[in-house]
């Protein structure tokens, strides 16, 4: 038996005693971020999941779940036709509430129109976003190469699913942007994924260092959009996911991206996170490397 079998199975062993401690008094630390086997995993929040509330209440529900990695949802909580005085009053919100912003997204790239692009890249850079998580075509995302490269800002192309007709599956993104800057990849978004039959772990490993983002969430059916459940209470196999990015030293954000119970994320939200610290830290405990 090699020394990886021992390590993983040790690991899969301790976390569930983990996450029995968290779930009853939330961890020690309430962790956001974890150094494990030379990985740095950030725990943060897809703002999406809190489409329904003004960006105040993002501040506070954020600092609620106990992390400050934030990636923003335009449409919801800071337009992209907003004014450069806009941005900044904004960016001084999350700012004076140590809010990281770690990105946002998705931005689409539907339309062939350089000034369309341009002026989305122009909004992440004055927002001092470092990633935009994209919505491309395939004759749009090779043209976003020049304007990474001209404004320093990563593309991280989410797959949504069986209903995308650009690009459904990580595999589906890494076929264009394999040989264009590396500042080009993935958000991979672990429902989608697996809605399409893919395996989530292999596309994980697949995308390697292409992967720039990801999207956490857990479906009770891994081919039903519909049936998403807290993280831990499905189907996904969630310690999996984080093993095999602490074994490609993954130094990104998990954002978790909670789509249901929209009017009231917050206790699906609350046990997502104690769910994935409790992996975590199970994995941490065990010594776990990859």
């Amino acid at each position: 038996m090699s020394i990886e079998t021992v390590s993983r199975r040790r690991a899969l062993q301790a976390i569930p005693a983990v996450i029995g401690m968290s779930t009853i008094g939330a961890t020690r630390a309430r962790a956001q971020k974890y150094h494990i086997g030379g990985a740095e995993l950030k725990l943060g929040i897809a703002s999406y999941s809190f489409r329904k509330f003004k960006r105040e209440q993002v501040i506070q529900m954020t600092k609620q779940l106990g992390t400050t990695y934030l990636n923003i949802k335009p449409d919801a909580h800071l337009p992209l036709n907003s004014t450069p005085g806009e941005i900044a009053a904004a960016k001084k919100e999350f700012d004076d509430a140590g809010i990281v912003l770690v990105g946002c997204g998705t931005v689409y790239f539907l339309k062939d129109d350089e000034a369309d692009m341009r002026s989305k890249f122009e909004y992440a850079k004055r927002a001092g976003f470092p990633l935009i998580v994209a919505g491309p075509t395939q004759v749009t995302l090779p043209k976003l190469e020049r304007l990474v490269k001209e404004f320093d800002i990563k593309i991280a192309v989410h797959n949504h699913g069986p209903e995308d007709k650009y690009f459904p599956t990580p595999q589906s993104v890494l076929k264009i942007v394999k040989n264009l800057d590396p500042r080009m990849g993935c958000c991979i978004d672990v429902g989608h994924t697996a809605r399409t039959g893919a395996n989530v772990v292999d596309s994980i490993a697949e995308a390697g260092p292409r992967l720039l983002d990801m999207h956490m969430k857990d479906l009770e059916n891994p081919s039903t959009k519909e049936s998403q459940v807290p993280v831990g209470e499905g189907k996904l196999p969630i310690p999996q996911i984080f093993m095999q990015l602490i074994k490609m030293k993954y130094d990104h954000c998990v954002n978790l991206e909670y789509e249901i119970d929209a009017e009231n994320p917050m206790p699906g939200m609350q046990k997502s996170f104690s769910y994935m610290r409790g992996v975590l830290a199970g994995l941490q405990a065990a010594g776990y490397s990859g």
